[in-house]
């Protein structure tokens, strides 16, 4: 069994939180009250580690910016506070799941068996395709 990677703390100073008014049906609520939240991270001015930050600008993620900012909208609460919470644990989630480097592939030879059962399945299909053929007086 693997040993979990230990948690990554992201400074509050470093997260820009904006609270706005959310989209979508709410009723009045909705209309009146800013319980949306645009969090905002810049991921390269971040004290990440420098491998982190590659990784995480890699990613072919829509909500990463050209300038390396990361920015996540959390709206499906109606408390302001939720949804901070909600875009915390997004941030943190993406964040984690570039903790690891991924694992490199070693390419492998097939075995003797996989190579035995390629032939003899393509020797069935030739067998196949001769009974399809004209027949020969």
């Amino acid at each position: 069994m693997s040993n979990p990677s230990p948690r990554i703390v992201i400074p509050q100073s470093e997260v820009e939180v904006t609270a706005m008014r959310a989209q979508g049906a709410g009723g009045q609520n909705v209309n009146k009250v800013s319980s949306a939240i645009h969090l905002r991270f810049d991921i390269r001015n971040s004290s990440l580690a420098e491998d982190h930050k590659e990784r995480l600008l890699a990613l072919p993620d829509q909500r990463i910016t050209r300038d390396g900012v990361l920015v996540i909208k959390a709206q499906t609460q109606r408390s302001q506070e939720m949804n901070r919470a909600e875009a915390f644990g997004r941030l943190q989630e993406l964040v984690e799941s570039v903790a690891s480097p991924p694992k490199v592939r070693r390419p492998t030879r097939p075995t003797f068996g996989s190579k035995k059962r390629r032939l003899e399945g393509k020797n069935l299909r030739s067998q196949v395709k001769l009974l399809r053929s004209k027949v020969q007086d």
